[in-house]
């Protein structure tokens, strides 16, 4: 079989004992082939660089509060203006200690709030996603693997879930899902000082997330499914005896992970808006407590008399949500080249 030459390694070597050259052709992996198509992608490449640098900064914000770096709770009423809301100085009270100015109202220092508002908001997203993508993945390869009657039930499923209004069940059930979450974690051994409210609305903001976003993978993996399940590597695991467990998780989800990590990486940005709009509808976790989502809808009430504490938190969210996105269409293109942006 011949292969491509974008797909081939050729190496020049010398002969032993000759003045001619041999010529040594290997064929690379899908997987080396994919991150190769990936690297040659300029604005991919920059966007998971950035990528990468949020995630560095989520996970670093926690720690430098602890250490005292961070101080996103401290309340600077001497930073304030004679109101007592605006920021005195230019740009939001922006200054050497305080590059990002400080917030109307309390005069705490913003950058420390931003940052630690990115690792709560993707502290949610990417815990929905993750519960997300294993609800559905499961869902998918057991319907699509199955069929029959096992799928007809997980479709009617699907079906129901997309049936119903998110935005009406969000507040619907907003009040007795989040009590019923902080008395169940209040009751956890060792897990009562958990029990605020901040922990309640992002669990609840968490279920909702993932409740109704599992249909989608699942549909995309079940599709992937039905391929795959007629292919020779199949019947052989089924002729040696292989378990339906294991035919599901060690045949068949090895081959459905690149529609999966292309989810992954297009849910988090699309979780990071959804945690926003949830703020702006009064659910979700409430200040003082930072995430990108409260403190642009806080931020809303100071449009004119604070412009820079506006845009910055939602340039911020739209950054991060376009590196995602891009991030997602890199690794698309580069598992199917076939596709198109």
């Amino acid at each position: 079989m011949t292969l491509p030459a974008s797909e081939l390694e050729i190496h020049e070597t010398a002969a032993p004992g000759g003045d001619d050259s041999v010529v040594n052709v290997a064929g690379r992996s899908p997987t080396q082939l994919a991150i190769a198509r990936f690297r040659a992608d300029r604005l991919s490449m920059i966007s998971f660089v950035l990528t990468v640098l949020i995630i560095v900064c989520a996970i670093a914000a926690p720690i430098l509060v602890a250490v005292g770096v961070l101080h996103p709770n401290d309340f600077n009423q001497d930073l304030l203006s004679d109101d007592g809301v605006t920021p005195s100085g230019k740009f939001g009270g922006v200054s050497w200690s305080h590059p990002f100015g400080v917030d109307p109202g309390a005069g705490r220092d913003l950058l420390s709030r931003l940052m630690l508002a990115i690792t709560s908001s993707l502290t949610i997203a990417l815990t929905g996603t993750i519960i997300t993508v294993i609800i559905g993945a499961v869902l998918g390869i057991v319907a699509g693997f199955s069929g029959g009657f096992v799928d007809a039930v997980v479709g009617r499923i699907i079906d129901l879930t997309l049936s119903f209004p998110q935005t009406m069940m969000l507040l619907a059930l907003a009040g007795p899902v989040v009590q019923m979450l902080r008395g169940d974690v209040s009751k956890v051994p060792g897990l009562g000082f958990l029990s605020g409210p901040d922990l309640s609305n992002g669990l609840f903001v968490i279920v909702i997330l993932a409740a109704f976003g599992w249909p989608p993978v699942a549909r995309v993996v079940r599709g992937q499914v039905l391929s795959i399940r007629e292919r020779e590597f199949i019947e052989a695991a089924r002729l040696f005896g292989a378990s339906r467990s294991r035919l599901y998780f060690k045949e068949v989800l090895p081959n459905v992970w690149a529609p999966v990590l292309v989810y992954v990486t297009l849910l988090v940005p699309a979780y990071i808006s959804a945690e926003a709009a949830f703020n702006f509808l009064g659910v979700g976790i409430k200040p003082p407590t930072p995430t990108l989502g409260n403190i642009l809808a806080e931020s809303v009430s100071y449009t004119s008399a604070d412009p820079t504490y506006f845009f910055l938190p939602g340039i911020l969210l739209a950054l991060i949500v376009v590196v995602f996105n891009l991030v997602g269409d890199g690794a698309r293109d580069a598992l199917d080249p076939k596709s198109h942006r």
